[in-house]
């Protein structure tokens, strides 16, 4: 049997490169493009939380779900407000895994931002690890 006890004196460094990967994800595809765009931008990603029976303020709910992806990227990438960012980007998320299943044809859709949402609660669990500008 393969025995993997080795790599257990890395899991600091697997947070890091779990947080900077998902970090600079949300960052450069998700959060910035939206962020410098204009405010039409910002009304079609809000318009998801029509999901969920809010029916006026799009264009500030996509805001607020734009400046979570691109402070809270920052933050996983620092390690700095660790888990107050990964939450905020785990409800995001799970209002974009609702928004991409209903109207766009299941779970083939919902699949990136429901696999973005659960990395992003691990991450809530897990903390930002020791290679991070956040103590304790």
């Amino acid at each position: 049997m393969l025995h993997w006890s080795f790599l257990d004196r890395f899991t600091d460094l697997g947070l890091l490169v779990l947080r900077v990967g998902i970090g600079t994800i949300f960052l450069f595809i998700h959060g910035l493009p939206r962020l410098v765009a204009d405010t039409q931008a910002w009304s079609r990603v809000g318009r998801a939380v029509a999901y969920l029976g809010i029916d006026s303020g799009h264009a500030w709910w996509g805001l607020a779900a734009i400046v979570a992806m691109t402070g809270g990227a920052v933050c996983l990438i620092l390690g700095y407000l660790h888990r107050p960012a990964a939450l905020a980007l785990t409800i995001t998320m799970g209002v974009a895994t609702i928004w991409k299943f209903y109207p766009f044809g299941g779970w083939d859709s919902a699949a990136h931002p429901a696999t973005m949402g659960v990395a992003c609660l691990a991450l809530v669990i897990l903390g930002p690890g020791k290679y991070s500008f956040q103590r304790g």
